[in-house]
């Protein structure tokens, strides 16, 4: 019996096309890498490239969208990767948006920590999608009750009201969370009162933001609620259910800098996302999420230029059908890989982990995909093999 250790096998021209587009701070378009379940895509990304992208001024936002689908993913023990995840039972919208929310703002924190992100840059960014007066009045009187209304006029401008804010949220938030989130408190790390002043102001700032955006998605419930019933397009309610997750692509954006802070993010089978379950009335369908966060990431990278965004996916409709849904051929940079050729395959496997007449019988009846081939040779290991 074969007792070599399974290996990783490089991809050396799909690999470099990756490590070329993520080494870009900023890209003006995403890039999807699409190809049949089984090649090899996930495992490329977590086995040959994830931690070289987490090096240095590098840090990668890593999001598995069927992660959470228990009984099917590779981190719950199973392994299934000739079935597609049409076939497992969908996860809940909320939950996969929750995922996706909690890793860009672990990101955000970083360039907090970082100083690439101010609690002005967060206003400015903010202010630019949102009219902010009303929100931000509601969250000062609901955090201080003794505010009067002569303070709290209409004559106050947004940034003051911002300032005002900040401050008054600042009494809520737990002064150690704040510490422990930026490393303030590290061993061997000291900044000066102005400095970590400044970092608790940003990291206050980006409460005050969320909070923001939670005030007026609470103005629509209503109004999302009667979509999910009715069934139907609603532009406005699409867009206000993607406008955390956006803001913080954009922050995110905003603060990368060659050699200092190169953000970037991986969205493993997106469309698990596609196709999620809608739990509760807290959100818009899933659909119409996916689709709404797809448009406002081309939106970023056409204005103003994004960081690099992978969507990886062995749907088939992101090979043929979702660049004209998108608008044109060209809307996104896509990669397509059908992992190796029954030749590649051979060169690899025969000898180390198959005989030759194994083989004949593997790439007659399997094919040669890579991990097809490690969870035969995983089975062969076992000892429901030997029995």
């Amino acid at each position: 019996m074969v007792t070599k250790a399974w290996k990783i096998i490089p991809r050396p021209l799909l690999e470099t096309i990756l490590n070329n587009h993520v080494q870009h701070h900023r890209v003006p378009q995403p890039l999807i890498l699409h190809g049949p379940r089984g090649v090899g895509k996930t495992t490329l990304i977590l086995e040959r490239l994830l931690e070289n992208w987490n090096k240095g001024p590098h840090i990668t936002g890593y999001v598995d969208f069927a992660q959470s689908i228990e009984g099917y993913h590779p981190i719950h023990g199973q392994s299934f990767p000739w079935g597609s995840w049409f076939n497992c039972p969908p996860p809940a919208l909320p939950n996969l948006r929750t995922q996706l929310e909690e890793t860009l703002e672990s990101m955000t924190h970083k360039a907090i920590k970082l100083g690439t992100i101010s609690s002005h840059q967060i206003f400015t960014t903010l202010s630019k999608w949102h009219h902010l007066n009303t929100a931000l009045k509601r969250i000062i009187q609901s955090t201080n009750s003794n505010s009067s209304s002569k303070a709290l006029s209409d004559k106050v401008s947004s940034s003051n009201l911002w300032d005002q804010a900040v401050f008054a949220l600042s009494a809520r938030v737990n002064a150690q969370e704040i510490e422990r989130l930026l490393g303030l408190g590290e061993k061997g790390k000291s900044v000066g009162m102005d400095e970590a002043s400044y970092y608790k102001e940003a990291f206050v700032a980006l409460k005050l933001a969320k909070e923001v955006i939670r005030v007026q998605q609470g103005w629509r419930a209503n109004a999302i609620k009667e979509l999910n019933r009715k069934g139907g397009f609603s532009r406005s309610l699409a867009t206000s259910a993607t406008d955390w997750p956006s803001l913080l692509l954009e922050l995110l954006s905003a603060a990368a800098e060659i050699d200092y802070f190169q953000p970037k993010l991986v969205l493993n089978n997106v469309d698990v996302l596609r196709n999620a379950v809608l739990t509760d009335d807290s959100t818009v369908c899933a659909s119409m999420y996916h689709d709404s966060l797809i448009w406002r990431i081309i939106a970023l990278g056409a204005n103003e230029r994004c960081l690099p965004i992978i969507l990886v996916s062995s749907d088939s409709y992101y090979s043929y059908r979702a660049f004209l849904d998108f608008g044109f051929p060209d809307i996104f940079i896509s990669r397509e890989t059908f992992g190796w050729t029954p030749q590649e395959a051979k060169m690899h496997m025969v000898a180390d982990y198959f005989s030759h007449s194994e083989w004949n019988v593997i790439v007659e009846v399997l094919g040669p995909n890579p991990r097809h081939l490690f969870e035969l040779f995983a089975l062969k290991q076992s000892n429901y093999y030997q029995k």
